[in-house]
């Protein structure tokens, strides 16, 4: 069976996530969607919350997974057997810093990273640029799937 990792580089609560999911599946017979704790970094939703958002949006999908993991990606990878690496991005720069990444996990680990891009129409606004209006008190449904 070929497994493959679903790291938060693409907010799972943004726009186009639900998408790129779909499209994983369509690619590989099982996804992880696998959430980094780092009690140093403090995002505007805790683990907790993005665990219990993800399994709501999922629950029903029997080859989706959501589990945590500390450390590295590639480290947490290796230890679920994992074939490969899903990294979504929404523009040609984060293309560039995911391609350099990638060719860091192969050679560290042999492990191959898969990039999606997100559909144009998906792609509109950064989940980076999400979480900072959702900081600053913004309203951020609009951009939630």
């Amino acid at each position: 069976m070929k497994t493959i990792i679903f790291p938060g580089s693409f907010d799972p609560f943004t726009i186009g996530h639900a998408d790129l999911v779909s499209r994983a599946l369509a690619l590989f017979d099982e996804v992880i969607i696998a959430i980094g704790i780092n009690e140093q970094k403090a995002g505007w939703q805790t683990a907790d919350e993005r665990i219990r958002a993800l399994r709501d949006l999922y629950g029903s999908e029997q080859r989706v997974r959501v589990e945590t993991y500390t450390g590295l990606t590639t480290d947490f990878a290796l230890a679920v057997g994992a074939k490969a690496i899903l990294r979504g991005v929404r523009t040609v720069k984060d293309f560039e810093y995911e391609q350099q990444m990638a060719d860091i996990n192969r050679r560290l680990t042999g492990i191959e990273t898969v990039i999606l891009f997100a559909r144009p129409d998906l792609a509109a606004i950064s989940s980076s640029l999400v979480r900072e209006l959702a900081h600053f008190g913004k309203d951020i449904t609009p951009f939630l799937p």
